[in-house]
């Protein structure tokens, strides 16, 4: 259970974040110097830093959400295999092309009068004078993290089970979140099991669009990766949450034909995020 200081993280919207760390040897030269180095910070100060960082991004007296001469950085985590040893794996930020992808994603998204006021198209000009356009593109090919706000995608939930490693988040007595760990080739298998089941017994689902483009996403990486699923502050909403296990309960179900125990968990599993979606709107 690690302790950290959340103030900043409590200012942003609830974001959930998936990623996928990987061994030192999966990184160009420059970028295991880099890792190496940033990764010897404290996890928690990073995210602390992190999210302060966002802050001052979105209230900037000019709007302009990009972040300015910033210089990569990379998570750490440390794992103790079956036979004892212990193994560094390290996820890059990759901030700059993330707030480039979301941006996009915006602009598909809401009125452009709307998306103006919130990205310029100064702004973005700008940011595109700044990007490395081979950094971008590496990074494109290879992206470490996926975020969704408030809320978790029902595709992550397959990928862990409710029996893997969780590291718990607090500030005092008050959850800043919730991390599940599981090995890459354990996720694959999850996602692979899944999808197939619903191709049989429900092809009609737009799920399984989703987990194709997740296992699809997960062999990009190294066989050794582990994957993260941090609830961030989703985890004040919903922790403990059952959800990894009713999703695993209705794709058994689906698979022995029992589609009574599969409506029964899926709802369960709505009823729960229900709420979460309501605050959301609400915002």
């Amino acid at each position: 259970m690690a302790q950290a200081s959340g103030a900043s993280r409590r200012a942003l919207p609830p974001t959930s974040y998936l990623r996928v760390f990987e061994p030192l040897r999966a990184f160009s030269d420059a970028d295991q110097r880099l890792a190496v180095a940033t990764g010897r910070v404290n996890r928690e100060a990073l995210e602390d830093d992190s999210a302060a960082a966002a802050l001052a991004r979105l209230t900037r007296p000019a709007s302009d959400p990009f972040p300015h001469h910033h210089t990569e950085i990379f998570r750490r985590l440390v794992t103790t295999s079956w036979d004892g040893a212990v193994n560094t794996l390290y996820c890059p930020d990759q901030l700059a092309t993330r707030t480039i992808l979301a941006s996009e994603q915006l602009d598909g998204s809401m009125r452009p009068q709307l998306l103006e006021l919130l990205v310029p198209s100064a702004a973005r000009a700008a940011n595109a004078a700044r990007v490395d356009r081979q950094r971008f593109t590496d990074d494109l090919a290879h992206l470490h993290t996926r975020t969704a706000t408030w809320g978790i995608p029902f595709g992550w939930l397959i990928l862990v089970h409710e029996d893997d490693e969780v590291d718990i988040v607090e500030d005092g007595e008050e959850l800043l979140s919730s991390r599940i760990y599981t090995p890459l080739n354990q996720a694959l298998d999850r996602v692979r099991y899944a999808a197939a089941t619903l191709a049989i017994h429900a092809p009609e689902m737009d799920l399984l669009d989703e987990l194709a483009a997740l296992s699809e996403w997960l062999q990009l990486f190294d066989k050794e990766s582990v994957v993260e699923l941090d609830y961030g502050r989703i985890a004040t909403l919903v922790w403990p949450d059952d959800s990894p296990h009713d999703l695993r309960l209705g794709i058994e179900s689906l698979a022995e034909s029992d589609m009574t125990g599969a409506a029964a968990s899926y709802r369960r599993l709505s009823n729960r995020w229900l709420a979460v979606r309501q605050l959301a709107r609400a915002n």
